[in-house]
């Protein structure tokens, strides 16, 4: 089960930490599909029915586009599917915000846009699940061990599609560094890149169509088997995510061997701050140590993510999709920088965040 998610990154952010090589070898900054950037909004307490980033094919949108060419797009948590006849999607009568991967080719709601060749990479940060216990659920959150220092990076964006920057490997960003052979501009936070369904539904009273997905699950791996049975499929590298993606070259049968439990994520426990949706601020995302009620000795996972999250001036940041993180947004917008936590999270420590 995956039903909470954060993707703080603004939209242009988005487009680099998410850089792609295409057929011919190179390597390519997805362009965000016509006016969908706009719809998009950066939280740190994603829901289903929120608007997230999503990365597909350029074809399913332009049919004279290459299969390998890839687009940013906005799409809704919680896949409508085309043949639904009701007016409102609210009316659907189960959820769909996951499916899982057994299940696939059983389920018309999601067989049809498989056998489409509608495939598709939800981005996040990360995604949040709750471990039982006696008396409550204990948060965590869960995402790709971040193997290198992070930095803002401030390479101007000269909205070109084929990077040549020039920069060398060691600044390779996390996200793309098994590849490590071309130059690129991201070395931010790396995106956890989950494997999915969308489909495009219609309104039968007519209006615009509205794009949904499903995140796909599988059984968890072994070192989150104590918080939850289930986790989303995750699409680790350049590779699979092309794999995933070109509907033209993979057919569906060999694109579900790509759906596999992995041993790859790092996690950490988290407030009871994100149980509920309309909380969206920094707290939701950092590590809390469990039993105690004040806030702990900083741990290597909590300089890391906290480095992240303040290392950028928050001007630069579209404004979160909830309500309440207004008033947070406007105080951070009137604080300076902080050069400091960004140091810290470039230092190495003794502690590793944990993924066993």
């Amino acid at each position: 089960m995956c039903g909470r998610t954060a993707c703080t990154l603004a939209p242009d952010e988005v487009r680099r930490a998410c850089c792609y090589k295409n057929g011919r070898g190179q390597w390519r900054k997805p362009r965000w599909k016509d006016g969908d950037a706009d719809k998009y909004r950066p939280s740190y307490n994603k829901s289903p029915q929120s608007m997230s980033p999503v990365l597909l094919s350029q074809k399913h949108f332009d049919k004279n586009a290459p299969v390998d060419e890839c687009v940013l797009a906005t799409m809704r948590w919680g896949l409508i599917p085309a043949w639904f006849k009701e007016n409102d999607p609210s009316k659907m009568q189960y959820s769909t915000s996951n499916c899982r991967s057994e299940n696939i080719l059983q389920r018309k709601s999601y067989k049809d846009p498989l056998l489409k060749g509608q495939r598709c990479v939800i981005l996040a940060d990360g995604f949040y699940e709750w471990k039982r216990q006696e008396k409550n659920k204990q948060p965590f959150f869960i995402y790709f061990l971040q193997t290198q220092g992070l930095r803002q990076d401030k390479t101007k964006d000269h909205n070109t599609e084929i990077l040549d920057t020039g920069c060398p490997p060691k600044k390779a960003s996390p996200g793309l560094a098994k590849e490590g052979k071309a130059p690129r501009e991201w070395t931010g936070w790396r995106l956890l890149t989950m494997a999915g369904l969308f489909d495009c539904w219609n309104p039968p009273d007519g209006g615009e169509p509205l794009y949904t997905y499903s995140i796909i699950t599988v059984n968890a791996s072994p070192n989150l088997q104590s918080i939850h049975d289930r986790m989303p499929a995750i699409l680790d590298g350049q590779e699979e995510v092309r794999k995933w993606l070109d509907y033209g070259e993979v057919n569906s049968l060999d694109a579900l061997k790509l759906l596999q439990s992995k041993n790859i994520l790092a996690f950490h426990p988290v407030s009871s701050l994100v149980n509920n949706p309309r909380n969206s601020s920094p707290e939701c995302l950092q590590p809390v140590e469990l039993g105690r009620k004040k806030e702990p000795k900083p741990t290597a996972s909590s300089k890391l993510m906290k480095g992240w999250l303040t290392s950028s001036p928050p001007s630069k940041r579209k404004r979160s999709d909830t309500p309440e993180s207004k008033d947070h947004n406007k105080k951070a917008e009137t604080q300076p920088r902080s050069t400091g936590a960004l140091q810290q999270w470039l230092q190495r420590s003794s502690k590793k965040p944990r993924t066993k």
